[in-house]
């Protein structure tokens, strides 16, 4: 019997102040999770959507973070 391991991708989001929060590709679309968050910030359909919801969710003014896959 063999099993088979699915990798996800993984994007970090850094701002001047260091990591913001990850993106996760998975089956259901791409899960934003904030630094230091217990729960994610939501799932959605497109990569483009899930920085748009990241980015959202920092202090007003923030600089669009910079998204580097892991």
């Amino acid at each position: 019997m063999s099993t088979t391991e699915t990798h996800h991708p993984l994007w970090v989001a850094y701002a001047t102040s260091g990591v913001v929060g990850t993106i996760r590709k998975g089956d259901e679309g791409y899960t934003v999770t904030m630094a230091g968050a217990d729960e994610s910030a939501g799932t959605f359909p497109t990569m483009e959507i899930a920085k748009n919801a990241l980015h959202s969710r920092l202090a007003p003014g923030s600089d669009w973070p910079q998204f580097r896959e892991h």
